[in-house]
């Protein structure tokens, strides 16, 4: 039987956040995945695990697409993707904005997400955006996710309809484990720390955030036993 589902595109980069966003997408849609590369320090730990969770989902591999945005690289800026720049260790406490901030990362992001999903006919585009529990990143907030849809409208033909899902926005690194889990979403296959090692280097602040997570939602890490945390 043809699955009558909307289409939604999953902006996946292959950490816990997006992992638990195409759980929650496929639910009513039938998605299709889009990744990334960046010149990010972990582009090839995050897209192994793109790949896995798209394999574990079953997505056929015309409803993936891995696109080069090299130029956020070539600007420059982040600790993420300039390796002159050292990526520090966790501050949690501080209301600064990070030094691995990608300046308008989920801009350049959600411009290729919203050519694809017109080309796609697709309903909805989902983003693993967390603004509740995260490191105050500016493009993570409710109030860019409302601007970029005011201009998806204004921006696409006249018949194109589609909506920026943000299902994760509002909940904690605690409430993420626990709707994971909840879901049966391959955390396992998951990466999230800034690194490119072997192993999480358990002192980012996407390593801290998650084992916070983690640990406040009383579920061991399948990852845990990689670092030394």
């Amino acid at each position: 039987m043809t699955d009558q589902r909307p289409i939604a595109v999953v902006l996946v980069s292959g950490g816990m956040d997006s992992c638990v966003t195409t759980a929650i997408a496929g639910i009513d849609h039938q998605v299709a995945l889009m990744h990334a590369q960046y010149g990010q320090r972990s582009r090839q730990k995050e897209r192994w695990a793109f790949d896995a969770i798209a394999d574990h989902y079953g997505v056929d591999e015309r409803r993936r697409l891995v696109i080069d945005l090299g130029h956020i690289a070539d600007i420059g800026g982040s600790a993420l993707t300039d390796a002159t720049m050292a990526v520090p260790l966790a501050n949690l406490s501080s209301t600064d904005i990070p030094i691995t901030y990608v300046p308008f990362r989920n801009g350049n992001l959600l411009s290729a997400a919203t050519s694809w999903a017109e080309v796609l006919s697709a309903s909805a585009i989902f983003v693993g955006a967390v603004e509740a529990d995260s490191s105050g990143y500016p493009d993570c907030r409710r109030e860019f996710f409302d601007a970029y849809q005011a201009a998806i409208s204004q921006g696409t033909r006249p018949e194109t309809r589609i909506s920026i899902e943000t299902p994760l926005i509002e909940m904690t690194k605690k409430e993420i484990v626990l709707k994971g889990v909840e879901m049966g979403a391959p955390l396992e296959l998951t990466w999230s720390c800034y690194q490119d090692e072997p192993t999480p280097c358990g002192i980012c602040d996407s390593c801290v955030l998650r084992a916070r997570g983690f640990r406040a939602a009383g579920v061991q890490d399948p990852l845990a036993n990689l670092s030394e945390r």
